[in-house]
């Protein structure tokens, strides 16, 4: 069954329930999916049976301008959890914003006026119209900070009302968890939602239904283990140790010819992942510190020598 229940996410960008607590400053960032490509990287992998030729991989470049602090967001545990204490909102707000934001019961003046929390967070908002993808409303969320609560505060502080980088908060070569929500694909049978194999065409039912809805004499309904038509796609998943191979600034190395394939040209910083990513293009997407990171991907980048900038159209 894999992932259970399948239904559609609540929003078009994924939430992250567990910031990981490595190094110090912001644990995660946020970019919008530009496409995919191919590099040619000398391989650095130590187990790998092609170490030290130069193979050809899949890529997907994420596009990252950069992220602007809103609010400082305090929380206090109890025994229902992490709960909101109150938060300190920056003065001056983008105009896109402005009517956007969601303030709490307890909004404080003065971080002085706050005392005895757990934990502090920053309410984010990214900047859509510093890129081409014809969006103006921003997303709003938290991100975590790492290190210890003195030094959460100070960093807060510093911090609010500014815009922070990608290149403040990972470096390449490092292994990073994705959060996204995948492409959504509507109401869909049990043979394209499940992979379920075709009847037989002596099957007495339809071709494309499941042999069997199981037993029906202890539960006196169908299980939900059955194959059934339902929602496929637009799910929230987390993938995890995506090997970071670059963090770039201009983008005329990694532009397409006539730019990339319904999303336009690159204008701001940019990070290129190994692999493939959940989403379609212009999707924001969610990327944090790996929580379990693998010890047979290298902390090192690899060397890349070639990176496609063949036309698509």
């Amino acid at each position: 069954m894999q992932f259970w229940p399948r239904v559609r996410a609540k929003r078009a960008h994924a939430r992250v329930r567990t910031w990981p607590q490595v190094g110090q400053g912001i644990s995660g960032f946020a970019g919008y999916k530009v496409g995919m490509t191919h590099l040619k990287i000398t391989d650095n992998r130590s187990t790998s049976k092609t170490k030290g030729e130069d193979i050809f991989c899949p890529a997907t470049i994420i596009e990252c301008p950069p992220l602007k602090v809103a609010a400082i967001r305090f929380y206090k545990n109890s025994t229902y959890g992490s709960q909101p204490l109150s938060q300190i909102l920056h003065s001056k707000l983008d105009k896109e914003l402005a009517h956007n934001i969601s303030l709490p019961k307890k909004e404080a003046k003065k971080i002085e006026d706050i005392k005895e929390y757990d934990d502090i967070t920053l309410l984010v908002y990214t900047q859509p119209k510093k890129t081409g993808i014809g969006k103006k409303k921003p997303e709003l969320f938290e991100i975590g900070i790492a290190g210890k609560l003195d030094e959460k505060l100070s960093y807060a502080q510093e911090k609010l009302g500014k815009e922070i980088g990608i290149e403040e908060v990972f470096k390449e070569g490092e292994q990073i968890d994705i959060h996204a929500v995948t492409t959504g694909k509507g109401f869909q049978g049990p043979v394209k939602r499940f992979g379920i194999s075709l009847t037989s065409h002596k099957a007495e039912k339809a071709r494309r239904n499941p042999g069997s809805l199981g037993g029906w004499k202890s539960q006196g309904h169908v299980m939900y283990r059955i194959a059934h038509a339902g929602q496929t796609g637009y799910h929230q998943r987390t993938e995890y140790n995506k090997h970071l191979l670059k963090i770039g600034t201009d983008s005329k190395e990694v532009e397409q010819k006539g730019g990339f394939l319904h999303y336009g040209i690159i204008k701001n910083s940019y990070i290129v992942v190994r692999g493939s990513v959940a989403g379609p293009k212009k999707r924001l997407i969610k990327f944090s510190h790996a929580v379990r990171p693998k010890k047979s991907i290298p902390k090192e980048a690899p060397a890349i020598t070639y990176i496609s900038q063949n036309s698509k159209q």
